[in-house]
């Protein structure tokens, strides 16, 4: 399984906790930066043309803030210069403040068949503190006119003065609309991002405060048919994100645009941040790759684990043992020893027991520490 993700680093306006490459000032840029787009495409196309791809995700910034033909003629490159599964999933990020009906019907020509809504919140007092340029009402009006398509709704834990209340409103306010799949994940706060000042004051909940809403909003999930199959993501069954999973299975991808990373035959590359260094190598005919490097063995069988760890599935020890030709016992054998009541073994999946996937983080240590030996 491979993917393919298309960054667009356009927004109206860069939210409080954003630390993504997006560009709230360059809109006027849009049709220049997605023509070099285009020719990446081209060019990757061109050096892949042997691999078949399940998926395209287009992330951004804001995908659906830049004029929809823009959207339109990246599928129509993608289709030109990739092999696509019969079946794939074709995501487009949206953000309910930038959303119109013919925008919808271009994306549907386009071949979008999921879409990823970002409400964060049901609450306007706190969308507003966060700097998101719509409301509730927005959201609702987005989801009217995918009434019927396939669509995810992000949630947002620890803002502030958030209470479980208002986490049980977003919810149910995402599942009434039709969202068949939830992200629930919680706020990561970056040094140099506005809201960073609210956490140095104390006024952004606590670790303990924010696994309490995790806690509440899992049980009320599941209660609703969502199953968690990864910490953060939730879905009705069947309508699981398959770029998402082809990360966590360490699936190859290839990243195109500016700050676009890509895992492909065994080597990581990253496409340079800025924006206009990234379109004067396509330009010139060069790849904007800034960094690029091979992962060593040990790192790929630590990065295997780590990432399967983060799923309700966990590692097949079977599919481990066919990729690296050793066992998980053989290569972590201490870390397996501290980390044995917080696992379990379910057929042949080495899985983080359920009331400690969310803080799966730290049962991963012994396993980075082996890995750095």
């Amino acid at each position: 399984m491979a993917g393919i993700y298309i960054h667009v680093p356009f927004c109206r306006h860069k939210c409080s906790y954003c630390d993504f490459v997006s560009y709230p000032d360059k809109i006027d840029y849009a049709e220049a930066y997605m023509a070099c787009l285009y020719k990446e495409l081209k060019m990757r196309g061109e050096e892949l043309k042997d691999y078949e791809f399940d998926t395209v995700y287009f992330g951004g910034g804001t995908p659906s803030y830049i004029p929809p033909k823009l959207i339109l003629g990246a599928m129509n490159q993608i289709k030109a210069c990739f092999k696509l599964a019969k079946n794939a999933e074709i995501t487009l990020e949206l953000n309910p403040g930038t959303i119109g009906e013919n925008k919808v019907q271009t994306y549907l020509q386009a071949g979008i068949n999921r879409f990823s809504i970002g409400l964060q919140t049901a609450i306007d007092e706190q969308l507003a503190d966060l700097g998101r340029i719509h409301n509730a009402r927005d959201y609702v009006y987005a989801t009217k006119l995918l009434e019927g398509q396939n669509f995810s709704t992000d949630v947002m834990l620890g803002l502030k003065n958030q209470t479980k209340a208002d986490v049980q409103k977003t919810i149910e306010l995402a599942a009434a609309c039709g969202s068949r799949h939830i992200s629930m994940y919680a706020l990561t706060v970056e040094d140099g991002t506005p809201i960073y000042t609210d956490y140095l004051n104390g006024e952004l909940p606590d670790s303990d405060e924010v696994a309490e809403l995790y806690e509440f909003g899992k049980k009320l999930l599941e209660e609703k048919g969502y199953k968690r199959y990864e910490v953060s993501n939730f879905a009705i069954p069947g309508y699981e994100s398959k770029h998402n999973l082809n990360y966590w299975r360490r699936g190859e991808y290839i990243g195109v645009g500016v700050s676009a990373s890509s895992f492909m035959c065994g080597r990581r590359f990253t496409n340079t941040f800025d924006l206009d260094e990234y379109m004067k190598c396509i330009i010139s005919g060069f790849y904007p790759a800034v960094s690029s490097e091979q992962v060593e063995e040990k790192e790929a069988k630590f990065e295997y684990v780590m990432l399967a760890l983060r799923t309700a599935e966990g590692v097949s020890m079977k599919k481990y043992k066919e990729t690296f030709g050793t066992s998980l016992g053989e290569d972590f054998p201490e870390a397996l020893k501290k980390s044995v009541k917080y696992l379990e073994l379910s057929g042949d999946n080495l899985r983080i027991k359920d009331e400690y996937l969310y803080v799966q983080n730290s049962i991963l240590m012994p396993f980075i520490e082996e890995m750095e030996q």
